[in-house]
């Protein structure tokens, strides 16, 4: 069938709206009429060339939800009409981290940025005049219909819920709200510091204040990022890391922060290294903003890690095991404990997906979303 959808050409560029060939579903492949994906950093990253991909050109958006129009053969488990969003890693179900519950390092993970099937990476489903097309992450959201394989779905049971919210979930949502629960580990009356307020660490914000911590920290240099703090559960809001960790030490009688977790944009090694200063004895620096792949090198000392006994935990997608916890994550935003809805700054056509990225660098986002 043919579909429309957003691609970069090459790196660096600007995505642009093309007419491309999609194939039908394979064994355990479904066709899904995409109804709204969020715009990530990531995808930005990709479009920089701070990540490389292994084929151009690529279509976008790996955050996403919509409806099933057509179920591959010999796929069990789901049907036309389902809902469903979106995980960006896939789930096997079968290797060794998924059977011990960290399915957020599934083997499958490994092709994540060919832009091929998670089971096959040199297997593509989108062409563009007869040229291969990759899917970032193996889902490209960015495109009005999309066949991916049912590792990477999640089906949504009650389909009153509104997709347009759901989809953060496959991304943003689980990788900040996981990067406090599971990752920090916060617990009731512990000092968080959050740097960078954006679509993950404004659920980094959300995360600390459902575990219970007493004081959360929120440092954006944007003033509308740290006014949405403070609505999301933040309990002061700061331009600079130097000011929050002064008032973490404030708090904690020269201690520091019980966490610090670091959801910058483009993250870099000195961004870490303050972030991990800032921390007390035996605290956990958690780390899931992304910088350049080529960037090496994080300047802490030795003998801070080893005499104070801190931690340096890296934290992809929030440690989380997606077919569990996304479903729970549900059952938390229908009961009115997780907020989805307001994490939508703005809303955006397809044609205007160049302009939802000039929207995110410009601050002006938590999370923009393209309504198809």
């Amino acid at each position: 069938m043919k579909t429309r959808g957003a691609i970069i050409r090459s790196t660096p560029g600007t995505y642009e709206v093309v007419e491309l060939d999609l194939d039908a579903p394979r064994r355990n492949e479904i066709t899904v009429k995409m109804v709204a994906s969020g715009i990530c950093h990531s995808d930005d990253h990709i479009a920089k060339g701070d990540h490389a991909v292994g084929v151009y050109p690529i279509c976008g958006g790996h955050e996403g939800a919509g409806v099933i129009v057509e179920v591959g053969p010999e796929t069990t488990g789901f049907e036309e009409g389902d809902h469903v969003l979106f995980s960006f890693i896939a789930g096997c179900g079968k290797c060794r981290w998924c059977a011990k519950g960290m399915q957020n390092l599934c083997d499958r993970g490994a092709a994540i940025m060919t832009g091929g099937r998670p089971d096959d990476p040199n297997s593509f489903r989108l062409s563009l005049d007869g040229e291969v097309v990759a899917q970032t992450c193996g889902l490209s959201t960015f495109s009005e219909y999309t066949t991916v394989s049912t590792d990477s779905v999640i089906k949504v049971a009650d389909k009153s819920l509104p997709l347009e919210s759901l989809c953060l979930l496959g991304c943003g949502v689980g990788t900040g709200w996981g990067a406090a629960v599971n990752s920090a580990q916060v617990y009731p009356g512990q000092t968080v510091i959050v740097i960078g307020i954006g679509g993950i660490g404004i659920n980094a914000v959300q995360g600390a204040a459902h575990a219970g911590a007493a004081h959360i920290l929120a440092v954006d240099p944007v003033a509308f990022k740290r006014d949405s703090a403070l609505k999301f559960g933040a309990t002061q809001a700061f331009s600079t890391l130097e000011e929050a960790a002064d008032v973490a030490r404030a708090l904690t009688n020269g201690q520091g922060a019980d966490a610090a977790i670091v959801t910058i944009g483009v993250t870099t090694g000195e961004h870490i290294a303050q972030a991990f200063s800032s921390i007390r004895k035996a605290g956990v620096c958690v780390v899931t903003g992304l910088g350049k792949m080529t960037d090496v090198g994080i300047p802490i000392s030795p003998m801070e890690l080893t005499l104070y006994q801190k931690r340096l935990v890296g934290s992809l997608f929030g440690a989380s095991a997606p077919s569990a916890d996304i479903p729970w994550m549900i059952d938390l935003y229908k009961a009115g404990k997780l907020e989805l809805d307001s994490l939508i700054t703005q809303t955006y056509t397809l044609d205007d997906v160049a302009r939802g990225f000039e929207d995110l660098h410009a601050g002006l986002n938590l999370r923009g979303v393209i309504r198809f």
